[in-house]
């Protein structure tokens, strides 16, 4: 179990390596080679009609006119050792792990995303032990009530949540239990200051994204179910006398929650990443709004941080599935 951890634990910080060379490419070696040049990179961190003094200041000053191999290095270093920017006169110091200095509202990236990581966290915890539990709880019954009122009826609702988008659900949610009947509050209370004025407010954005959710989830265990109860060991363990709900819970879903395991890690790790559209629409100042505002701003430094942000969680959620694998199935750990 040591050794498959630690090989685990070894490709994801390769994984992470490979994300850090991806993300530096798509942001500044895709534009050169899509015709943009230097000069039209820097001029973003300006504004409008800049000189061409201020153009090679700022290509200077944040290293654009080195070689691509030393911007790398240099963004490298500036996550593990912080970095330094020449503003002007000044000079900024930006401590590790810095994922950059927005140049337009001239304040750290770093800073920013923690700040508005409880907001994400708190959306995305509360949603997906909402779509979890429904959606088992759900593909369950359905498996074992196959072509049932109750398996064609929650089926046939877990098809429209899927089909229904954020913007429609969320929007709905909104307009009926915030504003038309105001049972849920509108501005997001921290955790730490009013639990339950905390879960009164994000709850309509909890169960507009786990509806979203949630369906995929019904339909993963209705499939494996379906699959497992059927096998010659499930009708042994009942043919052994077992209980029926320990065969459904230790024997059944158990070999089926592979998919599950699989589908909910990485749900989770995007969703801390920033949840763009639920964040939006429910005005939750959290990473995925933070996003979307550098990019109506055209702040690429926040842009990328984000992008880095969510690629981490991604690659630490598939290292914690990893793990989780071994935990169900300890062949896995011989792979």
């Amino acid at each position: 179990m040591i050794s498959y951890i630690l090989r685990r634990t070894v490709a994801a910080v390769i994984l992470l390596l490979v994300v850090t060379a991806v993300t530096f490419g798509i942001f500044f070696v895709l534009p050169r080679l899509a015709g943009q040049t230097v000069d039209q990179l820097a001029q973003q961190y300006i504004g409008k009609s800049p000189s061409a003094s201020d153009i090679a200041a700022v290509k200077k000053n944040l290293g654009l006119d080195e070689p691509l191999y030393a911007q790398y290095w240099h963004f490298i270093k500036g996550i593990v050792a912080g970095a330094e920017y020449n503003i002007g006169p000044t000079t900024v110091h930006c401590n590790a792990p810095c994922f950059g200095y927005s140049f337009k509202d001239h304040i750290a990236v770093w800073p920013q995303l923690t700040s508005r990581l409880p907001v994400t966290v708190s959306l995305a915890v509360g949603a997906a032990v909402l779509w979890l539990v429904s959606g088992v709880t759900v593909g369950v019954v359905s498996a074992l009530k196959p072509g049932s009122f109750f398996d064609r009826t929650f089926m046939g609702i877990a098809l429209a949540g899927v089909s229904l988008p954020m913007f429609f659900t969320g929007q709905l949610a909104l307009l009926l239990f915030t504003y038309e009947w105001p049972i849920f509050g509108r501005t997001y209370v921290p955790f730490t200051q009013d639990p339950s004025q905390w879960a009164n407010t994000l709850f309509p954005a909890w169960c507009s994204l786990a509806l979203l959710y949630s369906a995929t989830y019904a339909r993963l265990t209705r499939a494996g179910m379906l699959e497992t109860m059927s096998e010659d060991y499930i009708r042994t363990a009942r043919a052994k006398g077992l209980r029926e709900r320990n065969v459904v819970v230790r024997h059944g879903l158990r070999a089926a929650l592979t998919p599950i395991i699989t589908v909910f890690g990485m749900d989770v790790g995007l969703l801390l990443g920033g949840a763009l559209i639920t964040e939006s629409v429910f005005s939750l100042h959290g990473i995925g709004e933070y996003a979307v505002q550098s990019i109506e701003d055209n702040d690429l430094p926040p842009i990328l941080g984000v992008t880095m942000f969510a690629a981490f969680f991604v690659v630490i959620a598939n290292l914690l599935v990893d793990l989780l694998y071994a935990a169900a199935d300890p062949r896995v750990r011989l792979s």
